[in-house]
This record gives C-alpha cells, structure tokens and sequence, in this order.
C-alpha cells in the first residue's frame, strides 16, 4: 500500500541523512523524497512516499517521530490532500511534428520550455497519474530524457490530519 508521510524537521545538516537510514534500517523503499523550506524560516518539510501494510508504516510514522530534529510527523491520504509532481521531458521533436506534440500536451496544461533543433522540452505538474499518461503519449515520439522532483503535497483540511507531535 503506497502511504505518504508530511515530516516536520529543523533545518539542519543531516538531518534527511538520519530520515533516510531509518527508512533504509527498516527495508523501505523510498518511491519519493521532496525536501523544502517550510512555513517556518527555520523548518524544512520533507514529503517521504513509501509503500507497506498498514501496521509496518504506523510503526515507522512511531520510529520517524522519535528521531533527533524531527518535529512532527503527519499522515497524508490520496483522499484527503491534494499531490503535485513537476517533470520536464526532453522529446524528440523535427520541426514537422511540433505543432502535433503541442496538441498532445494542450490537455495537460503542459508547456514548451526549450525548443532545440530537433527536440522539444516540455514542463508539467500534477499527480502522477496524470504524468504517467502524458508520457505514455510522447513516448512514440521519442523521449530523450525525464526528470521528476517527486510528490510534494498537503492535506486539504487541517483538522483531517493524522498527527504524530514529538514533545
């Protein structure tokens, strides 16, 4: 079961290095990592996606609430918050196809970023689904190279959160 975990922590250094080994300790697997400055100047969040059954992450969400500069630990469902991904793709793209790729795109709400000679790069957001998709639809055309920052994303009612506060 895939499962998102909202980590609260001091913005210091090793810090994502001691998250990390735990989740590495344990035989995780971490799909995805985003780690950014927080509403807090001296607070970053970090967004982990893993995936295990239901008691393992409840232990691990125990685990991450007890390591040194770990504030808060919060449980993030697909239901209940809303997930954003960023990707540029680098595509093959002659001259003679452009205008055919941009239909492709137009529906994502994606956009051309760079035009080389014969390539196109192209810049989309949204959940993975929806990127998963949008390359399925390029991949004929030739895709040069991908690269995704991994899910960031926040509950849409705060009352709704699962919370786990270290004291």
């Amino acid at each position: 079961m895939r499962h998102i975990f909202s980590v609260l922590v001091n913005n210091r250094p090793r810090v994502l290095a001691r998250v990390s080994s735990l989740l590495g300790q344990r035989n995780f697997n971490i799909e995805s990592i985003s780690v950014g400055q927080s509403e807090e100047k001296d607070l970053s969040r970090m967004i982990i996606v893993t995936s295990g059954d239901e008691r393992t992450l409840n232990q691990l969400s125990k685990q991450l609430s007890k390591l040194i500069d770990v504030i808060e630990v919060r449980t993030i469902t697909e239901t209940t918050s809303v997930e954003r991904e960023l990707m540029l793709v680098r595509v093959a793209a002659s001259p003679n196809v452009r205008m055919e790729i941009q239909g492709i795109i137009d529906p994502f709400r994606a956009s051309v970023v760079d035009v080389g000679h014969d390539t196109m790069m192209l810049q989309a957001t949204g959940d993975r689904a929806k990127l998963d998709t949008l390359t399925e639809l390029l991949q004929p055309y030739g895709i040069l190279e991908v690269a995704r920052t991994g899910v960031i994303a926040l509950n849409r009612e705060f009352e709704k959160i699962s919370l786990t506060t270290v004291i």
